[in-house]
């Protein structure tokens, strides 16, 4: 199973996300083709509901703290409960 994969499938178990996207950025920078060590993160989840921003990139990178200390360089996160997903973007 490839790094995206296994980043999608814990978010997807454990926070049951409304909407997630997993992208990998690592094309963008100078490494070799087919890297996977830079990622975006979308997700949004009622679970974010009444936390701090701060609490919820804790959340994230504690169930990506095994990729994190062994696969992934960079992590860009966008957390956002339901309210504030549709309110932004509508969807």
């Amino acid at each position: 199973m490839n790094i995206q994969n296994n980043i999608e499938n814990k978010l997807l178990s454990h926070f049951n996300p409304e909407h997630l996207e997993v992208i990998n950025e690592s094309f963008m920078h100078n490494v070799p083709a087919g890297s996977e060590s830079r990622f975006k993160v979308v997700i949004v989840t009622p679970e974010f509901q009444g936390e701090r921003l701060i609490n919820r990139h804790r959340a994230v990178n504690a169930v990506l703290k095994d990729e994190l200390a062994n696969d992934i360089h960079a992590l860009a996160l966008h957390t956002y409960t339901e309210g504030e997903w549709h309110k932004l973007f509508g969807e």
